[in-house]
């Protein structure tokens, strides 16, 4: 297909307890790479299931004109799921292999189409993605939640989709593969539409469209300029407020003198009349005039009034309501030379030969980021600090409290809700102050409220940071494993100014650069030829 497009007209979506997450929304998206932005909550996800057609809008109609390939942004495959599978090409594989075992059900046939090259096409992006060392058949639990991404952006990339949809698609995604997915998407030939935080990424868009309380706007280039339009626009916006409120203010001014200079005019005319001993009916003629221009100046006023306000709120509908994100710090105090963990001669599992073994001290108040590619033992190693999976050789003691977040968010129960499972954590606080943190987290008193698999993934990263730093105990070592995958922009800042903050022990995964040089680290562990490597930051 030539010219691919999705149109919304006028769509509109209500979540199942009734609550409209956004109404009216018209747009096309045509073949120009786009990147969909948005905060957290705001429905980015839910808006591009609509247009995959993985969900029907409440009102309105989503239009497409071929086949659409939608990749979720947490790929969490099945228990028993294949690399295969994982990639959307198990049906086709299967098909195939009955075919060529004697089949001829017509099903099969329809399964494979035109692909019959595709054990071969699999085999080949495997390899050019350095991904040779897995096969279709590789169990899809044994690769790192990096690998499992690549898998799948390769499998969008096998679909020979008109559209593609990803959502979140850089997430765990180490540095060069991050730039070999750019690079790959500057090749699709066909439509594209990414929702994505990741500025290097929306950089390479040739269009944003930004989804806000204030519904759809498109921006013509990509999110430096987006970003630099956004800073004018709210300027503006701001500014147009203030100039209307001051209009206003001036007006209820001018008007107030008008009907004082009524009011004198009144009472000197009331005044000359019983001085000249007027009859009483002339009086009574003349009170009346003067109250019905009195009340005529009224519903004058009112009707002024009522205009100055109405364009007061048209002025305030343009400026967003963005309620800022914060994080509160945490009570940690402890010896900075005090032991918090020791690893000896620690052999790490599913870890390749350089980085299986290592040896490690970590102190009260060392900040390290641990750097290094998909695959090289990182979530591994935090996973054996934080107890979740037992070293094959050596010695791990974690001598103090600690608090892990891992890439799946773990620690969340989907079908619990955030108050009750913060609640359950930390008994001491009273539910009020607990409503006022997740509050300034950006989550309101509907979210907190509804189960956990109910929200947007920023969301549960936002509930699964809750749990931990907000503990009745706080963590005396904290140990994060790509923290800021899926929040927005402001509330990744939120998360870096309370980090720098917090003067406990800390290990930290991620392939974002500006996040990691803003957490203030005192230490880098990378993986080398000759093994792990702790230097200074």
């Amino acid at each position: 297909m030539t010219n691919p497009y999705l149109t919304l007209e006028s769509v509109s979506y209500a979540l199942p307890d009734g609550r409209t997450l956004f109404s009216q929304l018209s747009e096309t998206f045509d073949q120009r790479p786009t990147g969909l932005v948005g905060r957290n909550g705001v429905g980015k996800t839910m808006l591009a299931r609509l247009l995959a057609g993985q969900l029907e809008p409440t009102g309105g109609r989503c239009l497409r004109s071929g086949s659409v390939y939608y990749l979720a942004q947490q790929v969490s495959p099945p228990r028993h799921a294949t690399v295969a599978s994982l990639a959307g090409v198990h049906h086709t594989l299967e098909a195939l292999l009955r075919i060529e075992s004697g089949s001829s059900a017509p099903e099969d046939f329809d399964a494979v189409g035109e692909r019959w090259d595709i054990r071969q096409r699999l085999r080949h992006e495997l390899e050019r993605h350095g991904l040779s060392h897995l096969d279709g058949n590789t169990p899809a639990s044994r690769l790192s939640g990096g690998e499992a991404m690549r898998v799948a952006l390769l499998g969008a990339m096998l679909s020979d989709a008109d559209f593609l949809i990803l959502d979140e698609p850089s997430n765990h995604l180490d540095r060069p593969n991050r730039q070999a997915l750019i690079e790959q998407l500057r090749r699709w030939p066909r439509g594209l539409l990414i929702v994505s935080h990741d500025r290097q990424l929306l950089d390479a868009m040739e269009r944003i469209v930004e989804l806000s309380s204030l519904g759809l706007r498109s921006y013509g280039g990509n999110y430096s300029f987006y970003a630099e339009a956004k800073v004018q626009e709210r300027l503006n916006a701001v500014q147009q407020l203030e100039r209307r409120k001051l209009d206003r203010h001036r007006e209820e001014h001018a008007m107030r003198e008008q009907r004082e200079r009524q009011q004198r005019r009144q009472a000197r005319g009331e005044r000359r009349g019983k001085e000249a001993n007027q009859a009483k009916i002339l009086l009574g003629r003349q009170k009346e005039r003067s109250e019905s221009s009195a009340g005529k100046l009224r519903q004058q006023q009112a009707d002024t009034r009522q205009q100055l306000t109405e364009r007061i709120r048209e002025a305030a509908q343009e400026v967003e309501n963005e309620a800022p994100i914060s994080l509160h710090s945490l009570p940690i105090m402890q010896a900075a030379q005090r032991r918090v963990a020791e690893l000896d001669a620690v052999e790490l599992l599913f870890v390749s030969e350089a980085a299986r073994r290592i040896s490690l001290i970590l102190t009260g108040q060392q900040r390290v980021g641990v750097i290094g590619p998909n695959g090289c033992g990182k979530s591994t190693l935090l996973k054996v600090m934080a107890g979740h999976l037992a070293p094959l050789t050596g010695t791990c003691k974690v001598a103090a409290e600690s608090a892990y977040l891992d890439q799946r968010l773990a620690n969340l129960h989907p079908e619990r809700s955030v108050l009750e499972q913060l609640t359950a954590v930390n008994r001491s606080a009273s539910e009020g102050d607990l409503r006022t943190r997740l509050a300034q987290l950006g989550l309101d008193a509907q979210k907190i409220a509804a189960p956990t698999g109910s929200l947007s993934g920023g969301e549960r990263l936002k509930a699964a940071l809750a749990c931990l730093l907000y503990a009745e105990a706080p963590p005396q070592l904290l140990l994060l494993d790509e923290p800021s995958n899926h929040l927005d922009l402001p509330s990744i800042q939120a998360l870096e100014a309370m980090l720098r903050s917090y003067r406990g022990a800390l290990m930290v995964v991620s392939h974002d650069d500006a996040f990691m040089d803003n957490l203030a680290l005192t230490d880098r562990l990378a993986v080398n030829e000759k093994g792990w490597l702790m230097e200074p930051w």
